[in-house]
């Protein structure tokens, strides 16, 4: 099943900047060949819904990993049966209608 998420990985106890951390689950997002786009509070990741969370976990064992004892994260699911839909897909289809 195609999924859409919105996923936003908090290393807690590592200081104030987290940027190397973010880095690091973009990364992994790369690696893992998802189709993803990074924004100011988070990451839109895109693909089926094993090797997306497959991801997330990726993500959480490599920012431990960098030292964080502790993670906090959100994610927004979405899932469509009805046809299929990519992220462009959903931009563009509200920039249409500005």
């Amino acid at each position: 099943m195609k999924v859409i998420i919105d996923l936003c990985v908090v290393p807690v106890g590592v200081g104030v900047s987290v940027s190397r951390h973010v880095a690091a689950c973009q990364q992994v997002l790369e690696d893992a060949g998802l189709s993803y786009s990074m924004h100011a509070y988070g990451t839109n990741i895109e693909g089926e819904w094993d090797g997306v969370f497959a991801a997330v976990k990726h993500c959480h064992e490599v920012v431990h990993q960098m030292g964080a004892p502790r993670i906090s994260t959100t994610i927004k699911v979405g899932t469509r049966i009805n046809r299929e839909q990519t992220m462009d897909d959903k931009i563009k289809s509200v920039r249409e209608k500005l």
